[in-house]
């Protein structure tokens, strides 16, 4: 019978657990990466929707092209969503007020409602990517071991889209 001295099993036992643990934090930093860049490819999408939407609403009004600017000329970040969503509610509330005073014509109308039916479903994606990150960045591991390194938090895009009639 061969006789395992009883520090060789501990440093085993350490050994396994120390891998087992590795995995662990390996898997879940690979999560916290596709979470992120899920995000970044969600912002990407909810930023050319509302290009696509400015483009729109500054053909069917051309008298609101400086707020249309001034709102793409916001960017929108990780870290700082905010400036972008406040420049996009202004936006949409002179949108509203000019669509109430005089109604685009049918074929810019039904082109406004698409592109503010995108943007409302790439704002989903957004908030829905910005959640998922969030909750892993929220665990123990996650925070205790730092693998979220230097990436800034995810903020919400808060913006009120309100779907225009179409004709």
């Amino acid at each position: 019978m061969i006789l395992v001295p009883w520090w060789a099993v501990v440093l085993a036992v350490v050994a396994v657990i120390a891998l087992v643990a590795a995995l662990l934090a390996s898997a879940t930093a690979t999560r916290l990466n596709r979470m992120h860049v899920r995000t970044d490819l969600a912002r990407a999408s909810l930023e050319a929707a509302l290009g696509r939407r400015g483009a729109v609403a500054r053909a069917a009004y051309p008298e609101l092209g400086a707020d249309v600017a001034r709102a793409e000329s916001r960017r929108l970040t990780a870290a700082d969503a905010h400036a972008r969503a406040d420049a996009e509610n202004t936006l949409n509330a002179k949108l509203a007020e000019a669509m109430q005073a005089n109604p685009p014509e049918p074929a810019l109308a039904i082109e406004l409602h698409d592109a503010t039916t995108r943007v409302e479903l790439a704002r989903r994606f957004y908030n829905d990517a910005v959640t998922d990150t969030r909750m892993l960045r929220t665990r123990p591991l996650v925070r205790g071991l730092r693998l979220a390194g230097t990436a800034p938090i995810p903020e919400y895009f808060d913006v009120s889209v309100g779907t225009p009639q179409s004709p």
